[in-house]
């Protein structure tokens, strides 16, 4: 019997290769990497609630939305949404429905993960010298730091899984759904349309489930009212919305920069590919 001989790289199958030179491949790992560290960070760093207003040195606007009274306050996980709006964007339109979704269930199931080790972190005895040696630092006891800002509420972090899930599977399906009726005309309106649709359920489903309805079923927090609800919700919706609109030139130049990186055929040819990966 004839001895066998290795299988040369030059003759391996061609889906082995196209991981590391397949240039489609790699830009979706790329973009994948990008898109889960994305999401996973807004998680960690949106516990943190800024003044913007004090942020950008002006005066407090003050608003009064459905009765209610305040100066401009997100959470800081609004700085990565940009971000969000960008890739999701751009795997729309370069690798379809199916790359989107397997991403957006990716990004969760990471997510879920990574707070699972954070809460066993949590429950490790902290060493006493550890606890105490930022007292002189205004953190009297790191622990107790640790617990609460690492730690966020089950409520919030179920609240927000969810609304970032429900958030990407609408921005793929009215993505597809303005583009089937303009074909590869308009990238503006399917890139800044779709997010703003799909950024009102995301804006509203979050706090419904953090601070409404979460709280009213366990019994332990005060719920919001509606009227705090509508006021947050919308004031959080306007910021995506007009960031939708003033980023829209940086899709164009994505659109430029990926187009030329891929190749015009083989950019044009996943395009049209893309709007039939269900």
């Amino acid at each position: 019997m004839a001895a066998s001989t290795p299988t040369s790289p030059a003759h391996q199958p061609a889906s082995v290769l196209d991981i590391i030179t397949h240039k489609p491949s790699r830009l979706f790992i790329i973009l994948g990497g990008f898109f889960v560290v994305n999401a996973l960070t807004a998680q960690f760093i949106g516990v943190k609630i800024f003044a913007l207003e004090d942020t950008l040195g002006i005066r407090p606007w003050n608003f009064n939305l459905f009765g209610q009274t305040g100066a401009l306050q997100f959470s800081a996980g609004v700085i990565m949404w940009p971000i969000v709006f960008i890739m999701t964007d751009v795997l729309n339109e370069y690798y379809g429905k199916r790359g989107v979704r397997l991403l957006s269930f990716l990004a969760v199931a990471l997510i879920s993960f990574a707070f699972l080790m954070v809460f066993a972190a949590i429950e490790l005895v902290p060493a006493d010298w550890w606890r105490t040696q930022n007292a002189t630092r205004g953190v009297p006891d790191m622990q107790s730091a640790f617990s609460v800002i690492m730690g966020q509420g089950l409520l919030i972090i179920v609240g927000s899984l969810t609304a970032f899930l429900v958030g990407q599977l609408v921005d793929v399906v009215s993505f597809h759904f303005i583009r089937e009726r303009t074909g590869d005309r308009m990238i503006w309106l399917r890139a800044t349309g779709s997010t703003v649709i799909s950024q009102f359920f995301d804006s509203f489903v979050v706090l419904s489930i953090a601070f409404k309805f979460g709280p009213e079923l366990v019994g332990n927090v005060e719920p919001w009212t509606w009227n705090q609800l509508l006021a947050v919700g919308t004031v959080q919706y306007t910021y995506k919305f007009c960031m939708a609109i003033l980023l829209t030139p940086l899709i164009y130049l994505a659109h430029f920069l990926i187009d030329r990186y891929l190749g015009e055929e083989t950019a044009e040819a996943m395009k049209q590919k893309a709007t039939t990966w269900n």
